[in-house]
């Protein structure tokens, strides 16, 4: 059974204060199907099954039976450059439903630059709590709180061997960690959207965790460092998206991932390429890769048993001599459909193909937008912020400078 925990972190009653009370009031909101756009975007649905080579963010409607999945990021949790973040995926389903597997350091990066509806980027489901799959908490969390989220985050995982090891304990720790962040921010921003819901459940579960809308998740154990590793199965009308975080090869993932059709599991170093890369002994290399991590000849066979529609392997430098090496060892043992992912590749996958392309990325990106329900949410009033600043602090403010008059809340 999951257990769900409410954490609070915006208290008392408030008041919004009205568009109007802001300058000259926001545009029309370009809301879309129920989705917000930035200004200026309209998506298109794709015509005769004909994708334009690259994919460019709010421009292409996804049809009624389609999914499409980013790679979001790829990467290791020891360097995080500008071309790799940690691990996390991007779900998006043709009934307009969204959902983050992982939550890696810097990922947040990437999924800020497909300028999404952040409202609609509430549910995370996280395959363990190392920092290359759950470092990203905090950008999500408040950033997508601040850009326009205003119901709670909802965030999924599974339970440790001890409570301290488990998402419950992660969840609090971590909204603890951001206390000032979150005190200084209770007048500006939605009172529901400064909120978490952790779903804990037990790690060694094996059926449906999530069934909502006619999409169903289900989790099952892996195998990796400690007690508390999971992957993850997504089923909606006939797409299937089958999730590993890290794991040593698991009769599980075997047994779940059988019939997926984006089939996504951690292809790690070969033993002999970290050794080089790290100048670590052959003994750890091997014992890193080969009994904690999976290593490409053993993603390999993996994908060689489940026969996935689409294989896909992550979770090391997409760097060229290291990538070469990785793909000649995976086709040894496996010589079906294949991506070795790099950071912000796109699969589109409808019942006649799979698609696969990058984005087209705007690093000057700005923020989409907020919608009339954002702002119109439940706020605290600027007065309960009286308080915050000692009288002695207060004392020091410069007399050079009037700030103009706070309207009245209505």
């Amino acid at each position: 059974m999951i257990k769900q925990i409410l954490i609070p972190l915006l208290l008392g009653c408030g008041v919004a204060l009205s568009a109007s009370a802001l300058a000259k009031g926001p545009p029309k909101d370009n809301m879309i199907g129920g989705t917000l756009y930035p200004h200026g975007y309209t998506p298109m649905p794709i015509k005769n099954g004909v994708y334009p080579r690259v994919y460019v963010p709010n421009t292409e409607k996804l049809g009624k039976n389609e999914m499409r999945v980013i790679a979001l990021g790829t990467g290791m949790p020891n360097v995080i450059t500008g071309k790799q973040k940690a691990s996390a995926w991007f779900v998006e389903l043709g009934n307009g439903e969204k959902f983050l597997f992982d939550l890696g350091s810097g990922s947040m990066e990437n999924l800020a630059k497909l300028r999404p509806d952040w409202h609609k980027v509430d549910k995370v489901f996280a395959s363990h709590l190392h920092s290359d799959h759950v470092g990203g908490f905090a950008e999500l969390y408040i950033g997508g709180w601040m850009n326009g989220r205003y119901k709670p985050l909802e965030f999924y995982g599974p339970s440790g061997a001890q409570p301290r090891l488990g998402t419950k304990a992660f969840v609090e720790n971590q909204v603890k960690s951001w206390a000032w962040d979150i005190e200084g921010r209770r007048t500006g921003f939605p009172i529901e959207g400064g909120k978490v819901i952790a779903h804990e459940f037990n790690f060694r579960n094996e059926g449906v965790i999530y069934n909502k809308n006619g999409v169903k998740i289900s989790s099952f154990p892996a195998i990796h460092i400690l007690d508390g590793s999971v992957s993850f199965r997504l089923d909606w009308k006939g797409r299937s998206f089958v999730f590993g975080g890290d794991s040593y090869p698991n009769k599980w993932f075997i047994k779940y991932a059988k019939g997926g059709e984006l089939v996504v599991h951690e292809c790690f170093f070969t033993p002999e390429n970290l050794g080089k890369l790290l100048g670590i002994p052959p003994a750890q290399a091997i014992f890193i890769t080969s009994y904690i991590h999976t290593p490409p000849q053993a993603f390999g066979k993996i994908m060689s048993t489940v026969k996935p529609r689409h294989a896909i392997g992550y979770h090391f430098w997409t760097w060229h001599d290291i990538y070469d090496e990785n793909l000649e060892a995976v086709r040894k043992t496996y010589d079906g459909p294949l991506t070795l992912a790099t950071d912000m590749m796109v699969w589109n996958v409808t019942d006649e193909q799979v698609v696969v392309r990058e984005v087209f990325e705007d690093e000057n990106v700005a923020p989409t937008g907020t919608s009339a329900a954002y702002r119109s949410a439940k706020r605290e009033p600027p007065s309960v912020a009286e308080k915050w600043i000692s009288p002695d602090i207060n004392a020091g403010k410069w007399k050079g400078y009037t700030p103009p008059p706070l309207p009245k809340p209505k």
